[in-house]
């Protein structure tokens, strides 16, 4: 995708990570005009992020590439540790959780990051949408009613908004003087390393812990679909760790049984200080932040890209509903409402797992995250369950059976979803393209009433009866406007051009 000239754009997406590219798609789908400009020529090439969570698993299954997911990854495999060359036992990183009709993945997923970003900018272009590589931006200016980019291409791109997804050293957040604080975790250098060690067993993730009081360890991950191990070894505070093959190899011959020799190619490598940041705000004026550009965490636990990725989720279809379904723009201030908490808490937890203080569970699945303190999340039902785990506005919405399908077919798509779960409540017109209706038996896991579950599968409103504000907040949230009425009935809402 070649950009030459000046064009105009709804949103301008700086940055092909997993996020730029997650939210490209969402907003494809939702069609909204959206470019996406990476200064680098080609994909990130390494398996950095390499865990996926159930929730993330949930969105790319809304995005329409869970099958391709699934098919090159695999499941985390169970560590194995080595001592003096010979195996000591299987250790198990993660609790194993029973399986539900609420939650259809329930475990993490590997597949290292390179071939999550090859997925989605396959769908990407499946989509119509395409990435800009080697397109730098290098002036960016903002007004009322958009914000003009200068690219290293000698392209200009006016846009209404503009997103941040230029990674943890982004330069639009720096130009933007948002601040960014947290504290280093580790004060220990990491060496992480695609590698290929043919003579290595793929069965386990193999894990060397220090021989001495140093704690300095290595650890060997195979990477599930693909011919390649992720090696991942601490170093000296203040040292710099050579990421050449032989300085690979030499990491290798000196924390395991293998020999230099054993490892026959570096794909990619890179080191780090683990750290956590988090920025100070998510949006200034007409641009906002996203991923790594507003968050960074310590790769324990693999909470980083998951964030980063329901970042985007987030907020595709709020930027869709303000450019195309005349939401009122207020509708954006509820992005940085709603993640910078969930961010945050993700951090502290990310924190906690690299320095041993929690283990990975149910909070690192993700599927717990809400929004219930949040301004979108209006519940009117008189008679709340007293119970903490009953549902509430602003859960997300679990899934179950619904017709010949399940909850989560009928969610799939970038439209609302009105659930009328053991009732016979009526209805008002609604628009029957943008908001889908589906009644269905009492249901333990929701109770009874009127459930409207956002684009982004968390429950918006709820109540016993429509009349309780079920249009009103439609109207607020871009699902529904005045005179709307649903395909059955004649006239259906006119999308409005960015």
């Amino acid at each position: 995708m070649e950009l030459n000239n000046v064009k105009e754009t709804g949103v301008l997406i700086v940055g092909a990570g997993p996020t730029g590219l997650a939210l490209a798609c969402d907003l494809a789908r939702r069609d909204v005009r959206a470019v996406v400009v990476e200064r680098a020529a080609t994909l990130f090439p390494g398996s950095r992020g390499k865990g996926l969570q159930p929730r993330t698993l949930e969105v790319f299954d809304d995005l329409g590439v869970i099958d391709a997911v699934l098919a090159a990854g695999g499941p985390i495999p169970v560590g194995m540790v080595w001592r003096d060359g010979r195996r000591q036992g299987e250790h198990r990183m993660f609790d194993t959780p029973e399986p539900t009709e609420t939650a259809p993945y329930t475990m993490p997923w590997m597949l290292p990051q390179w071939r999550t970003q090859e997925i989605l900018l396959a769908r990407l272009r499946e989509l119509g949408g395409d990435v800009a590589f080697g397109a730098e931006v290098t002036g960016l200016t903002q007004d009322a009613d958009g914000v003009t980019a200068e690219l290293s291409t000698g392209a200009t791109l006016r846009a209404a908004y503009t997103v941040a997804a230029d990674g943890g050293r982004s330069t639009l957040r720096r130009e933007l003087g948002i601040p960014m604080s947290g504290e280093t975790v580790d004060p220990n250098p990491v060496l992480v390393a695609d590698v290929r060690i043919p003579t290595l067993d793929r069965d386990h993730w193999h894990m060397f812990p220090a021989t001495d009081d140093s704690g300095l360890f290595a650890a060997i991950c195979p990477l599930a679909g693909t011919e390649y191990f992720q090696l991942t070894a601490q170093f000296p505070p203040g040292a710099t760790p050579d990421l050449s093959l032989q300085g690979v190899r030499d990491v290798v011959a000196a924390r395991t049984h293998l020999a230099a020799d054993d490892v026959t190619e570096v794909r990619w490598s890179s080191d780090f200080r683990p750290r956590a940041a988090l920025a100070a705000r998510f949006r200034e004026g007409r641009v906002l932040l996203a991923g790594d550009a507003a968050h960074v965490h310590s790769p324990a636990g693999g909470q980083g890209l998951n964030t980063s990725v329901q970042d985007a989720y987030n907020l595709g279809w709020k930027l869709g509903a303000v450019l195309r379904h005349g939401a009122p723009v207020a509708l954006l201030d509820t992005y940085e409402e709603e993640r910078l908490p969930n961010a945050a808490q993700m951090l502290g937890l990310s924190t906690r797992i690299h320095r041993g203080e929690a283990r990975r569970g149910e909070a690192t699945r993700q599927l717990g995250i809400g929004y219930r303190d949040g301004s979108l999340a209006v519940d009117t039902r008189e008679d709340l369950p007293e119970s903490a785990q009953a549902l509430r506005a602003g859960d997300r919405a679990p899934d179950g059976p619904c017709g010949a399908g399940t909850l989560f077919d009928a969610f799939r798509g970038p439209h609302w979803t009105l659930l009328a779960v053991g009732t016979d409540a009526q209805l008002p017109p609604l628009d029957g393209t943008t908001v889908h209706v589906h009644r269905i038996p009492a249901y333990a896991p929701y109770g009874k009433g009127l459930f409207l579950v956002r684009p982004d599968g968390y429950v918006g409103w709820a109540g016993e009866r429509a009349r309780d504000g079920l249009t009103e907040y439609l109207a607020r949230c871009g699902g529904a406007e005045a005179g709307a009425y649903d395909r059955s009935g004649g006239r259906t809402v006119d999308l409005k051009s960015a």
